[in-house]
């Protein structure tokens, strides 16, 4: 079968203290019941620096410069034994401290709504100008108009009229609510969604020009991230596919948004490989940005253990699915996972419907999978607050799961967990963790002939928006290419091409 390929993987983390201490939800809720919070007293003391964020090893993987199997090597807690060297730059992406993403999200803003001091504006514009990225993407100009005096931004923050953009304890900017009565055109949601678009264009960018794609060639973005944008008639009406695309020049590109917690970019994947597999478009970008409201999420927990707050990291992702070129990694369509509605919610159900189901539809053992993604939570930050090694939690199971079906002996669960497991080092942001941060790596080893195939799994809990107590699941196959090809497509070209790339 001519399955669609992977072409190439971007990834970006932003670093957001401001935004963890004003718009993370714990800290939001902390805030609403008292100004005088131990918590919120506490948390500045806890937070790290920038050049603490980049040499933090899980977020050296995340963007390529370290791969997981060196994450097994160096000992915990990681955030005690940095990256010596360290660089905000990677293979597959970039780290971008707080001030200069304010910057961005001013750059994608289409209605007037984010408003930067005017000292800050200049000093802002200066270093991304300087940025062999942003500084090409075609709203930039935008850092030069209308800078704001900090007496207006405090006037209309106290007068709740907008959210704060605070850097380094200084207000520097802040976002407008976009309409006067209607909710779900607030300051609050507007906020999260130009964090979400602004994380998503840098991503996109960085996928363009790590990987040589034309951005007038991608004829269609499905973005997946957990926010919804619209007005009070149409909540979630969208279409931040369309808006992200815009920013990057993806002039021929049409998309939507794709929406089902942390499975949805599970499911965008498995859209994108139908969509490139059936020729209705050839090349495809599957995208996400990150989750303002996630950040610091279980710092409660981290500050009380004398923990730094981990969760200081927007995440982000973009993906290239194509038509077969038989030299990269192809998607299994004939192998994909699915939770069904009558599926059970157990864990050996879970696991038998996105795992070993798909496994038997195409002749395949557990074992036959050299690595497994599935939740790949940093446990740096969930075993603090009580939620264990989620990561290692699913190899476990899987194992569990070949032990039974007798793919593995029962004395060999561990030393096959080890094998096919990886440890977690995505941020805690819903969506991102969910499978595709190993997706650039998985490439890259395929390429190399490291591995044969991984496991991209995509859970999510549907229950969280009060509609239905189901759980949700969805997996894919990414295998090394046969080498079979469409007609009239140069193989020695693209192996080139990859060559040059890698």
């Amino acid at each position: 079968m001519n399955y669609p390929v992977i072409k190439g993987a971007a990834y970006a983390l932003i670093q957001a203290n401001g935004m963890l201490m004003h718009q993370g939800t714990t800290q939001t809720s902390e805030r609403r019941r008292s100004q005088e919070s131990e918590h919120l007293q506490n948390l500045p003391g806890h937070l790290r620096s920038f050049a603490d964020a980049v040499a933090y090893p899980p977020n050296q993987v995340y963007i390529g410069n370290l791969s997981p199997d060196d994450l097994k090597g160096i000992a915990r807690p990681w955030f005690q034994n940095p990256v010596a060297g360290a660089k905000r730059n990677g293979k597959y992406g970039e780290i971008m401290p707080e001030d200069e993403f304010y910057g961005m999200m001013k750059i994608v803003d289409s209605f007037d709504l984010v408003l930067l001091e005017e000292g800050f504006q200049t000093v802002v514009r200066e270093k991304l100008a300087a940025h062999p990225v942003i500084s090409t993407i075609k709203d930039f100009h935008k850092l030069e108009k209308n800078p704001a005096k900090g007496e207006e931004i405090a006037r209309l923050v106290d007068e709740h009229a907008a959210q704060p953009m605070y850097f380094e304890n200084k207000l520097v900017g802040c976002v407008k609510k976009a309409h006067e009565f209607d909710e779900a055109l607030s300051d609050h949601v507007m906020f999260e969604n130009l964090v979400s678009k602004a994380s998503a264009v840098f991503a996109l960018k960085l996928l363009i020009a790590r990987t040589g794609l034309l951005p007038e060639d991608v004829e269609y973005i499905i973005e997946c991230s957990e926010e919804a944008c619209g007005d009070m008639n149409q909540r979630g009406g969208g279409n931040f596919a369309k808006s992200i695309g815009e920013m990057c020049g993806c002039v021929n590109a049409t998309g939507s948004d794709t929406r089902s917690f942390c499975a949805g970019p599970a499911h965008a994947l498995v859209e994108a490989a139908a969509l490139a597999q059936s020729g209705i478009y050839k090349n495809v970008v599957v995208l996400a940005g990150g989750a303002s409201a996630k950040l610091g999420m279980n710092s409660k927990d981290h500050v009380k253990k004398g923990l730094p707050v981990l969760e200081d990291m927007l995440g982000a992702f973009a993906i290239h699915i194509s038509s077969n070129d038989g030299v990269n990694p192809v998607i299994r369509t004939d192998g994909i996972g699915r939770h069904r509605i009558g599926s059970g919610a157990s864990p050996q159900a879970v696991m038998t419907a996105i795992v070993a189901d798909p496994l038997d539809r195409i002749g395949y053992k557990i074992t036959d999978i050299d690595r497994y993604s599935a939740e790949m939570q940093n446990p740096e930050i969930t075993e603090p607050a009580g939620a264990g090694d989620v990561p290692m939690a699913n190899y476990k199971m899987i194992g569990a799961l070949g032990v039974k079906r007798g793919d593995l002996e029962k004395g060999d669960l561990m030393k096959a967990v080890d094998s096919f497991g990886m440890p977690g080092f995505a941020p805690t942001q819903g969506h991102i963790p969910s499978g595709v941060p190993f997706i650039g790596h998985a490439r890259d080893m395929i390429l190399s002939n490291k591995i044969t195939r991984a496991m991209v799994i995509g859970k999510g809990s549907l229950f969280l928006g009060r509609l239905t107590n189901l759980f949700d699941g969805v997996s894919l196959i990414i295998e090394k290419n046969s080498g079979t090809v469409e007609t009239g497509f140069n193989k020695d070209e693209a192996r080139k091409m990859i060559a040059e790339a890698m």
